[in-house]
Parts: structure tokens; sequence; C-alpha cells
């Protein structure tokens, strides 16, 4: 579904990629893991456009998208959510999942502007699908309240709600149990098998172990740009080189 080919980058002349490749199959939730400044978000920003690569190629469905704006990435059926949360605090929670509603559902600027049935029509629906996605994370009652007064762990719902309203065929999580009680990082967990079970193929970078191997059927191990490990989690978990760079850093914590 996704390949990622030998894609280098670097910030003046500093290496954050070193020819990583790698690949997602369709259906599958892949677990992306490694230190802090080993080129997890780094990655997950050159697959959606955000940054451009020196070199290599990313390919979704075996189409290149290396290259394309974040707009196009989306489209093709894409998308992500971030660590540093990108939600618009003074609206309320069903406004900022129509902002990204919209953008499906839309009959076009004129239309919206000059209020015609088919914006009208596109702003209904668009409103149904919004609710539809706070339902299914959890966060249905809290429709009205404003985005800035949620609780951390709602902010997370928030941020997966958005995501789903542009209706992903590929779902990039970037942390998204960070910062949550035990309790909240199984309710993520569980709410993250939910989304995988509609038919979403995952991408997860997480620091909780518990989490990444308790959702993910592979998992990918990256250290200072570069994969040094792929494979079933049982066989990343005891791997000497993961537990040099990773595992035994979090053990040591």
């Amino acid at each position: 579904m996704l390949d990622v080919d030998a894609v280098q980058l670097s910030f003046r002349g500093v290496r954050a990629l070193g020819g990583i490749s790698l690949e997602l199959r369709e259906g599958e939730v892949l677990g992306i893991i490694g230190p802090n400044g080993s080129g997890k978000s780094t990655l997950f920003n050159v697959i959606t456009g955000i940054y451009q690569p020196d070199a290599g190629a990313v390919r979704f469905r075996g189409a290149s998208i290396t290259g394309l704006d974040p707009r196009a990435v989306v489209k093709r059926g894409i998308a992500r959510t971030y660590q540093n949360k990108r939600l618009f605090p003074s609206l309320t929670v069903l406004e900022n999942v129509m902002v990204p509603a919209l953008r499906r559902e839309s009959g076009g600027l004129l239309g919206d502007m000059l209020g015609l049935p088919s914006a009208r029509d596109g702003w209904r629906a668009a409103r149904a699908h919004a609710t539809e996605c706070l339902e299914f994370v959890g966060l249905g009652t809290m429709a009205e309240v404003g985005a800035g007064s949620l609780a951390y762990g709602q902010q997370n719902r928030l941020e997966l709600a958005r995501a789903l309203a542009l209706e992903p065929a590929l779902l990039l999580l970037d942390e998204p149990a960070a910062g949550l009680t035990p309790d909240e990082r199984m309710d993520m967990r569980s709410l993250i098998e939910r989304i995988h079970a509609r038919g979403v193929s995952v991408a997860l970078v997480e620091h909780d172990m518990r989490v990444v191997m308790g959702l993910c059927s592979r998992i990918v191990v990256l250290d200072h740009g570069e994969v040094i490990a792929a494979g079933l989690p049982a066989d990343i978990a005891r791997d000497p080189a993961v537990i040099a760079a990773y595992l035994g850093a979090q053990a040591d914590d």
C-alpha cells in the first residue's frame, strides 16, 4: 500500500533521514519506533508532503506521491495526526471536525459564498459526517464545547476525529498515546483497533511499547535516520540492536 524507497533528507547539512526504505501492506497496523530524534516524525512529514526528500521516492498504491503537496496527498487517501495538536481552540469541538469534513463536502468557494443549494447540502452533509466522527471517538456529548477547554486526552480524540473526517484509506498516527494516563492509553489502543476494524490501514509512531506490541502486526525501528530492524513484534523485542538503541533505554527510564 505504501512504499518508502531510499528516502534521504538533510537540514543544513545535518542528516535527518539516511536512505530509509520500508513498506506498509494493505490492511495492517505498522509500528514505527525509535528514540527521540531518530527521524520518525520527519518520515511522516515526507510521506505527507510537508517536506520534500533530497533523494528517494514515496509510492502509495503503486503511484508516486513524491513531491506532492499535503492537499494532494490527502486527496489520494492519506491523513495524519500530529504530536503538537493542530486544533482551533476558539472553535467548538464540532466546528473543528467540520473544517476537514467541509473540505470533503463543499460545493465550491463560489457556491459557499452565494449560499447555493449544493453548498447548503454540503454543509448539512459535513455536519452529519463530523457528528458521526465525534460519536465514534467518544466526544459526541462535547460537540458544542470549546476545543480549547478540552482535557489533554480529549484533545487527542478530537485530533483523531479530524483525521477520520477526511475518510482516509491510510492513517498516520504520531504518538497518539503521549501524555495520557495508563487507562487513557488502553482506551486509545481500543479506539485505534476500532478504526482498523473499519478497514483503515495504520502507521503508528508511539513510545508506549505496550500499545505498540498490542496493536502492530509488524514493527520498523529507526535510529539516527536509518532502519536498524524490521519484523514481527516478538522478534523486535529480542533484537540486540533494538535493545541497545531503544528498548534498553526505555527500561532504564
